[in-house]
């Protein structure tokens, strides 16, 4: 009875844990996450920031746990994962259009199409889909309806490259270089993955500075 139960547990995998994600598929399941947030729907409830930066964590081998991962393979599987699956969203928004967007009844979903209009309307296509990398859920619903909206298809790939490369490489290596200069680092995973988040919205919140601020320039001229 005992054999089965065991087998259970250690099926059992909470999608919303970085860490039980990385236990349970390893690098590959970086690739799918990354690849479930950015191009489907269903995906905009994942990790991605945590996971990430959690994943660079693990390749130092600074952590008390026993899971190790490998670097190479792991930012390998990180960038493939984000620009496919951002492409797969878009190619998703062109041939589908809203109807994607409009079956779901998530609140939380549908308050990142507002969100996700509001970049494209306030920054242009180019800035809002290298900053939308950075917002949770954004990220996941700014594809498709750069697709609806008929975003043209180079202009989407090339930025989405941009932001996906920057986004994904750059939170793996930034756990990989606090993993490597604090020792048992994992003891403060929590609030460094909140700092990681934080900071990850710099890009974000600068924009909306220089947005009000330009704003604000040209009310006192007028």
């Amino acid at each position: 009875m005992t054999t089965p139960i065991l087998a259970t547990s250690q099926l059992a995998v909470n999608v919303l844990d970085a860490h039980s994600l990385l236990a349970a598929f390893g690098v590959l399941g970086v690739g799918a996450v990354m690849f479930a947030e950015t191009g489907l729907l269903i995906g905009f409830f994942l990790p991605g920031d945590s996971l990430l930066f959690t994943a660079g964590l693990l390749c130092t081998g600074s952590a008390q746990g026993t899971l190790h991962l490998s670097l190479g393979p792991l930012l390998v599987a990180a960038a493939v994962g984000a620009l496919a699956g951002a492409q797969c969203g878009y190619l998703l928004g062109r041939k589908a259009g809203g109807a994607l967007l409009a079956r779901s009844r998530s609140r939380r979903l549908h308050d990142g199409v507002k969100r996700a209009e509001e970049f494209l309307e306030r920054y242009g296509h180019a800035k809002a889909i290298v900053l939308a990398r950075f917002v949770p859920v954004v990220r996941t619903v700014l594809n498709p309806m750069a697709g609806a909206l008929e975003v043209p298809v180079r202009t989407f790939t090339q930025w989405q490259v941009v932001g996906g490369l920057v986004w994904s490489l750059g939170l793996t290596l930034a756990g990989y270089a606090l993993g490597s200069s604090i020792p048992n680092v994992d003891r403060y995973l929590l609030p460094m993955v909140a700092l990681i988040v934080l900071v990850s919205l710099i890009p974000v919140l600068a924009e909306v500075y220089r947005g009000r601020r330009a704003a604000g320039s040209e009310e006192g001229r007028g």
